[in-house]
């Protein structure tokens, strides 16, 4: 055992001193949002070309429009908005609720993310692979998290507006909503039927709703 760990060691040591090496090989890699964006994040733009107002975004102090579906707006500040971040593993966005709003269950399958409630009431919770409910009212400056990949939603369980901001561990967080993702696509109602055990009335209700056809 000894014999192996001073033969795991040195590695150790070694991948570590590349990965710092590497990340200090350059302070930051704001986006060029004129080129494709991949698997690493955009290419970055011409060191030349940055300025200040790359690492600026002005957004979050506008309220959304919650005159919709859900009564909730999400106004984002990831790496398409808001190129300094690029290649940060971070970003934020702001959350407006309407009376009664709501942001159904999702998921970000590569990410993380913490709410933090600014004003209003908003009742917040996620779903464990084991499908243990955790689930808070949070009120102002009351802080959650919500685990990478896991199924979790935001209601406003309060009887005013409600305002949070999110953070999440990736400049370009991935997002499937799942009611959208059930009913606002073109699968054929009877194998919607099938997998979610609803009848076929219901069925055709929801993506009526949600903007689905088949």
């Amino acid at each position: 055992q000894a014999y192996m760990m001073t033969m795991i060691l040195p590695v150790l040591i070694f991948s570590l001193l590349l990965s710092s090496s590497y990340a200090s090989v350059q302070d930051f890699c704001v986006a060029d949002l004129t080129l494709p964006d991949g698997p690493g994040g955009y290419p970055c733009k011409k060191q030349a070309m940055v300025t200040e107002k790359d690492f600026v975004f002005s957004g979050l102090g506008t309220v959304g429009n919650t005159n919709n579906l859900i009564k909730a707006a999400v106004t984002p500040a990831f790496v398409a908005q808001f190129p300094g971040v690029n290649g940060l593993g971070i970003s934020v966005a702001r959350l407006d609720f309407g009376v009664g709003g709501v942001v159904p269950f999702h998921t970000h399958p590569g990410e993380s993310e913490v709410l933090t409630v600014v004003d209003g009431t908003i009742c917040a919770g996620f779903v464990s692979s084991a499908n243990t409910v955790y689930f808070e009212t949070l009120y102002k400056g009351d802080t959650m998290v919500f685990p990478q990949g896991l199924l979790h939603f935001q209601i406003n369980s309060g009887k005013s507006t409600a305002l949070a901001f999110v953070s999440f561990s990736s400049a370009s967080p991935g997002l499937q909503i799942l009611d959208y993702a059930l009913f606002g696509n073109d699968l054929p109602s009877e194998l919607v039927e099938a997998v979610t055990f609803l009848d076929d009335a219901q069925v055709k209700k929801l993506k009526k709703v949600l903007g689905g056809t088949g």
